[in-house]
């Protein structure tokens, strides 16, 4: 009789697969609510740009032009002025992102506050209502991350199932506003999650269709690209398209920076940060009346940039610089709204330029798309950190294998080269300016925000600084330690003695004083404490990332 093999895989308990199946489930009510929420910011946002003339149709509809001229002007101030008091209800003062759920996750707290989020998402409508030159899907990420880690607060889940739900909350939104399954799924594991467990594949999945099928049927919305029959490339533009990844790195690069370069002057103005939306609103307007393609999400802009003939070079050139502006501008100066929809319009007009250039030196005429498509690609995916998102986002939107191949080859320079100038993403960047640094994993993340207070022991020799050394030996004798740390009368940290000459320890390794801000003593950490504390953080990440239950 054979014995049976060593190296099988034992099947899982029956309550491990129930509680799977639950995951599975509950990833699905995540993705149904996300999209529904989802749907509703959308459409919010389309009635509020037609309704207070900020999008071309509601100004077509306008009776009179000097209507829609106040409208360019007061309506992004005015609502620079309601987005300063809702942030006045936000911890920090300022609109939360898709980087604080990706430092949610990153680091096991979980947890997102629902206030903040439903402040956030009702400061990112406002904005994009009012026209400011933002995107709609940082809101909308934030806020399906928010909703995850509500229902799974709701249910008393646990932490590992609260970092699935955010995941789940992003993929459905996304799924439901790109109408993009497939870019929601890579998302959440490629920017959100940063693993590809099965444990959380799978109710991601399930989130990302349900969000798909009900936006399908309740979100009537146009394509973002007015694609016609794709002409077929020569190889050598292969070449060009290598080289607009190249160059697109730089332009994400300046795009980043400009935005966290206003972010930094905005600190040094002579005006109160309450007002400094409606400053933005002001200047924005003012610039709008000259170029209106720079208002709101910049949709048209980006429809109209891909085909070739609607924009001349000179008309692109002056368009993607105003809409840079524009949106550090509005991100710099405290307007809440993504860095997407803007990168998605930049790239565009970007590669748009180059297919324009291109054509002007006798070739790529027929395949001006793959110009555009490439430029968008080369810039968006280095801002997100995320190449692969960003090739299934043109595959799904288009349907064109040959576009997304020739993206693939723009994707190929453009992420490595701008993680090397200038970090892996935006929200990156953003996090170690916070003091969360991702660069080196998420082990090191979870380390970076674990308290050392929760280590803190106070079986510890306190000695003052006078004590004599021969009391000062007997002290430590008689309690097993082999250093003691200096406290003042006034209870300060003023140092540490050891006495390596002594034979019995109680611990069998060394420590570190603990103290406030103020150097008062609050204790030790023992590095058994440490290192106990590190393998438990190690062991909770494995099991979330590989475990099945």
């Amino acid at each position: 009789m054979d014995s049976p093999s060593t190296d099988s895989v034992s099947p899982r308990h029956p309550l491990a697969v129930l509680r799977f199946l639950g995951l599975v489930l509950l990833g699905s009510v995540v993705g149904g609510v996300a999209a529904l929420v989802a749907v509703g910011f959308v459409n919010a946002v389309v009635w509020l740009n037609d309704l207070l003339l900020i999008s071309p149709r509601g100004q077509m509809m306008a009776a009179d032009t000097s209507l829609v001229i106040l409208a360019t002007l007061l309506v992004p101030t005015l609502g620079g002025l309601l987005v300063s008091q809702l942030h006045r209800g936000l911890p920090g003062g300022r609109s939360h992102t898709p980087a604080d759920a990706i430092a949610a996750v990153q680091t096991r707290r979980g947890r997102l506050p629902a206030q903040a989020g439903a402040l956030s998402a009702l400061s990112g409508l406002v904005s994009l209502g009012a026209g400011a030159s933002v995107g709609q899907y940082g809101p909308l990420v934030h806020l399906g991350a928010t909703l995850g880690s509500l229902i799974t607060r709701l249910l008393r889940l646990g932490r590992s199932e609260d970092n699935i739900t955010i995941a789940c909350g992003v993929a459905a939104a996304i799924a439901a506003a790109f109408n993009a399954p497939l870019a929601g799924i890579v998302f959440a594991h490629e920017v959100v999650l940063r693993h590809y467990a099965l444990r959380a594949f799978a109710p991601v999945a399930a989130a990302a269709i349900v969000g798909y099928v009900l936006a399908t049927q309740l979100l009537a919305q146009g394509t973002l690209f007015h694609i016609t029959e794709p002409g077929v490339p020569q190889p050598w533009e292969f070449a060009l398209f290598l080289a607009l990844g190249g160059l697109g790195a730089l332009v994400a690069g300046g795009y980043m920076h400009a935005i966290l370069a206003m972010g930094q002057l905005a600190k040094r103005l002579p005006l109160p940060t309450s007002l400094h939306p409606a400053l933005a609103g002001a200047l924005l307007g003012l610039t709008a009346l000259w170029v209106p393609d720079i208002l709101g999400m910049g949709q048209e802009t980006l429809r109209f940039a891909t085909l070739p003939g609607a924009y001349s070079g000179g008309e692109l050139l002056m368009v993607l610089l105003l809409k840079l502006a524009a949106t550090a501008l509005c991100l710099g100066l405290g307007f809440a709204g993504g860095v997407f929809s803007p990168a998605l319009v930049i790239g565009t007009l970007f590669g748009a330029l180059a297919g324009t250039l291109v054509a002007e030196l006798g070739g790529g005429q027929e395949t001006f798309i793959f110009y555009a498509v490439c430029g968008m690609v080369a810039v968006t995916a280095p801002v997100l950190g995320a190449p692969l998102t960003t090739l299934l986002i043109v595959f799904e939107l288009t349907g064109s294998y040959a576009l997304t191949t020739a993206a693939l080859a723009s994707v190929t320079l453009a992420n490595p080269l701008a993680a090397q100038l200038f970090g892996r993403s935006l929200f990156d960047i953003q996090l170690a300016r916070r003091g969360l640094d991702l660069s080196a994993g998420r082990s090191r993340a979870v380390l970076q925000e674990a308290r050392l207070t929760e280590l803190i022991s106070h079986d510890a020799v306190t000695l003052a600084p006078a004590t004599p050394l021969k009391a000062a030996i007997s002290r430590l004798s008689q309690a097993g330690h082999g250093e003691a740390y200096l406290v003042d009368g006034r209870g300060r940290y003023q140092g540490c003695v050891t006495l390596a000459s002594l034979e019995t320890f109680r611990e069998g390794s060394e420590a570190i004083a603990v103290v406030d801000d103020e150097r008062r003593f609050l204790g030790v950490a023992y590095e058994s404490s440490i290192a106990r504390a590190f393998l438990h953080h190690s062991d909770a990440l494995r099991r979330e990332e590989h475990g099945a239950g």
